[in-house]
């Protein structure tokens, strides 16, 4: 919620409705009350599922098949084929983020600046239609495959050394060390993408301005000519906040899931 206000935001007579993140969540508290920091948690809840799953099973898939070519195993596979693999599987996620961010990105703008015109997941999704739901998918791949490239093969690498650093060993690395890659590894990916993150947003963003942005390039044109390089940052710390752990959980998770199955 944070995140979107804050990148959402743009100047009014000269200043920002929001000094930083700190702030944001007190005005919003203020205003709409604790249960104003949960908006859009519908439509987060039921897409992340699916996208998550999209995202480790394609990513897997292609280390396994990558490592198969090249003669050797997934947890040996080359940084540059665990970066194409990781690419291919924030290309196959859209399917699922781009309905549920955008959504979820209406819900939160919604009552910005006052406004008390109730809004509902079922009832933003009905007026977008199945197109609309889509909108701004270029900016969301724009985002999301470079995350993976830089995600996986990074949250491999630390998660093999923490591995090695700990317990002296080389092997599969631990369902702690790969907690700890991977908490590492989303907070770096996410850091290194908010510029398409902040574009995506205002994409998605029912709040358009006059004339509403036309594409990618034209956003991001406008954004660098009325606010300056450091608004493609806004939200960069509540984003690595909710990322990092998100990311560090999540694989943890599938990390313990396989070795119970014996995957």
């Amino acid at each position: 919620m944070v995140k979107t206000r804050l990148q959402n935001q743009k100047p009014v007579n000269g200043r920002l409705p929001y000094a930083g993140g700190v702030d944001c969540f007190r005005q919003i508290v203020r205003q709409e009350g604790v249960r104003g920091l949960y908006r859009g948690l519908v439509p987060n809840l039921a897409g992340v599922t699916p996208e998550k799953a999209i995202k480790l099973a394609v990513n897997d898939i292609m280390r396994g098949v990558l490592s198969e070519r090249l003669g050797t195993t997934p947890d040996r596979l080359p940084v540059a084929y665990g970066a194409l693999a990781g690419a291919t599987a924030g290309l196959c996620q859209f399917v699922a983020t781009n309905p549920m961010e955008i959504v979820k990105i209406r819900m939160q703008v919604a009552t910005a600046g006052g406004s008390t015109v109730p809004v509902t997941a079922l009832g933003i999704a009905r007026q977008l239609g199945f197109r609309g739901l889509y909108r701004g998918t270029a900016a969301t791949l724009l985002r999301d495959v470079p995350f993976s490239l830089l995600f996986f093969p990074l949250q491999a690498l630390l998660a093999q050394k923490a591995q090695w650093a700990l317990n002296g060993s080389r092997e599969k690395p631990s369902t702690l060390c790969v907690l700890a890659g991977s908490t590492v590894a989303g907070m770096v990916a996410a850091a290194s993408v908010t510029p398409a993150d902040v574009i995506k947003t205002r994409l998605q963003s029912s709040a358009q301005p006059t004339p509403a942005y036309s594409g990618v390039v034209d956003c991001a044109k406008r954004i660098m000519s009325t606010e300056g390089p450091r608004a493609f940052f806004k939200g960069t710390v509540p984003r690595c906040l909710t990322m990092a752990p998100l990311f560090g959980i999540a694989l943890m998770m599938y990390d313990m899931q396989q070795k119970i199955l014996g995957w």
